[in-house]
This record gives structure tokens, C-alpha cells and sequence, in this order.
């Protein structure tokens, strides 16, 4: 049975509101503070998303499917590298604001979640990858894992001393493929 569209549209506004408390409070923000960044009482909440779990890994695949959405519509946009970069802000904007994530993750129930993000996300990065590489923009021996991987790695710890941002700009901007030099 197919959902109709103000519940459609309900359920998106939950998980955007989730999402949003979820980066200012982690994963254990009150399922009050959500339902009021909603505009919705908690029986709505807990009839879309009776438990927890089930709200999180929602809120975790509409993230993973909307950075998966932006890789193409931005390679047919930019030019590959510049494509690259943006899709990676978005990748690292993703991984920052997983507070609390990290050691769900470890978990038995949120295992497969860590599957389905590599399932979509690691072609969505080969493909701007080898597309960068096939117009000479990067040198093409990085796979999208390693780059993603690298990634992740700057992205663990984030706090007001360290800009994992700026850091991954400066690991993008490693990629470009060096210029000859001018005679």
C-alpha cells in the first residue's frame, strides 16, 4: 500500500527535523525536542517510528540517500573535480553531524546500515572519481574506499579547535593532477 502524500510529507518533516536535532543534541536527543522542531505531537512521531532504532536508521538512509542523489546531479552540473569536492563536502557534512553514530554502528541492529552506506555511497564516489580522472583533473590511482576511508578518518572529533572541513578541502584539493610547468 502506497503512503499518501501529506504522510509522505509528514514523514520527510520528521526526518528532517530529526536529523536536525541529531546534529545539535546526538542520537539520545529527547523525542519531545524532535516532535516540536516538527510542529508535531509525539503520537505522530512514535506512529511513523515506534522505536528509536527505527527513527535513526530512517533519519541515517535519508541522509545516505540524499548525498547518493547529489553525486550525479552535481557531476552533470560542475566540472568532474569541482563535483568531486562539492559531493565530498557533502560526504563530510554527512559524517560530522553522525554524533553519537559511531558507537550504534558497533551495535548487531545497526550493522547492515554501515553495508547499505558503502552499497550506495562507494559507486556514487567511483564514478566522480573516474570522472575527474578521465578529464586529467586528479591522478587516478585513489579508489573511492581509500578516499572515503581518508575521509572519515579527518572527520572523527570534530570540535570548536579542530575544522574537519578544512581539512578535508586540503586533502580534495591533494587530488588535482599536477600542472606542467610553464617554460
Amino acid at each position: 500500500m502506497t503512503q499518501r502524500a501529506d504522510a509522505r510529507r509528514n514523514q520527510q518533516a520528521l526526518l528532517d527535523a530529526a536529523a536536525e536535532v541529531f546534529v545539535r543534541s546526538g542520537v539520545d536527543a529527547p523525542v519531545r525536542d524532535i516532535a516540536a522542531t516538527a510542529g508535531v505531537g509525539m503520537g505522530t512521531i512514535y506512529r511513523h517510528f515506534p522505536t528509536r532504532a527505527e527513527l535513526i536508521i530512517a533519519v541515517y538512509r535519508h541522509q545516505v540517500e540524499a548525498c547518493a542523489e547529489a553525486g550525479p546531479r552535481l557531476l552533470a552540473a560542475d566540472p568532474p573535480l569541482v563535483a568531486l569536492g562539492r559531493w565530498i563536502d557533502l560526504f563530510a557534512d554527512f559524517l560530522v553531524t553522525k554524533h553519537g553514530l559511531a558507537g550504534l554502528m558497533q551495535s548487531d541492529d545497526f550493522r547492515p546500515l554501515h553495508e547499505y552506506f558503502l552499497d550506495r555511497l562507494v559507486p556514487v564516489c567511483t564514478s566522480l572519481l573516474d570522472a575527474a580522472a578521465a578529464a586529467g583533473e586528479i591522478q587516478g590511482d585513489l579508489t573511492a574506499y581509500e578516499l572515503m576511508r581518508g575521509v572519515g578518518n579527518l572527520c572523527i572529533g570534530s570540535d570548536d579547535r579542530y575544522d574537519a572541513r578544512r581539512l578535508v578541502r586540503l586533502l580534495v584539493s591533494g587530488l588535482a593532477a599536477p600542472r606542467p610547468a610553464s617554460p
